[in-house]
């Protein structure tokens, strides 16, 4: 009991601190961001909330401009499923990549944010 109410305390900070230290967004173009809009179409971030891994990474999300679309697989049944059938586990921050008909699952936020950094950063 005594270390759930320190989880859920620890994670409210961490959404706290990530409320009040939020990057800027990366100014573009309108043209290089309806083309970065049209390259996140095929993006799925599955995350939990309060993750401090899966704030990092949607840290990098906000600082990049990148809209993708966010899935929770703690509250929501149905994302928990799709993460654990197609995914192959239960581990967040998992970024579902859709592209040319393939899918890809990738996990861990360091390989995801250095996929966003090298796929994003210069347009």
């Amino acid at each position: 009991m005594l270390m759930k109410a320190l989880r859920v305390g620890l994670g409210q900070a961490v959404i706290l601190v990530d409320f009040l230290t939020r990057p800027r967004k990366k100014k573009r173009s309108p043209q290089a961001q309806a083309a970065v809009d049209a390259a996140a179409k095929g993006l799925t971030l599955y995350q939990f909330h309060a993750c401090p891994f899966c704030v990092k990474t949607r840290r990098t999300l906000r600082r990049l401009n990148v809209p993708v679309a966010l899935r929770d697989a703690k509250n929501n049944p149905l994302d928990r499923q799709a993460l654990l059938n197609d995914g192959g586990k239960i581990k967040v921050p998992c970024l579902r990549i859709e592209d040319g008909g393939q899918t890809v699952w990738m996990y861990e936020s360091k390989a995801i944010i250095a996929y966003l950094d090298q796929r994003f950063s210069a347009v």
